[in-house]
């Protein structure tokens, strides 16, 4: 993994191997972002892809392996007040599955690049956008200060 700041945008490059949500988040606490937004694009080998399912209260969580195109890729880390960091990424992949072309996506747990995945990643300037669990679901929803 190799990034640079230009302006106030970091530009990431992931590399073979790396996990790439613990990319977006080393860089966050290396550069002391409390709360950004990102998107991207890459190849990898494999994904974890989560539905939620409200009637159940949890995610149904797939994961898929070979070559993935990651097609799309867009989420964002916001922090609580210990500032811990929380993310919540959704991701696209195409693949080929027995010659026939396909799409899996959903909220991204995780996936590890293939060859590379180059990210922007934009910081909140002049403010931190925080963390209110939210008790039907357990999850987290974006709360401003």
């Amino acid at each position: 993994m190799d990034y640079r700041k230009i302006g106030d945008t970091y530009y990431i490059r992931a590399d073979r191997g790396d996990e790439l949500i613990s990319v977006i988040r080393s860089v966050c606490e290396k550069e002391r972002i409390k709360s950004c937004i990102y998107s991207g694009i890459g190849g990898c080998s494999s994904a974890e892809i989560q539905t939620f399912q409200p009637e159940k209260g949890q995610f149904e969580t797939e994961e898929t392996n070979g070559m993935l195109e990651l097609v799309s890729f867009t989420g964002n880390i916001i922090s609580d007040e210990d500032g811990t960091l929380y993310q919540h990424t959704h991701a696209l992949f195409a693949y080929v599955e027995n010659g026939v072309h396909k799409v899996i996506g959903g909220h991204l747990k995780s996936t590890v690049v293939l060859y590379t995945a180059e990210i922007e990643l934009r910081p909140v300037i002049g403010g931190t956008i925080g963390r209110k669990k939210d008790e039907e679901t357990g999850t987290g929803f974006w709360n401003f200060q």
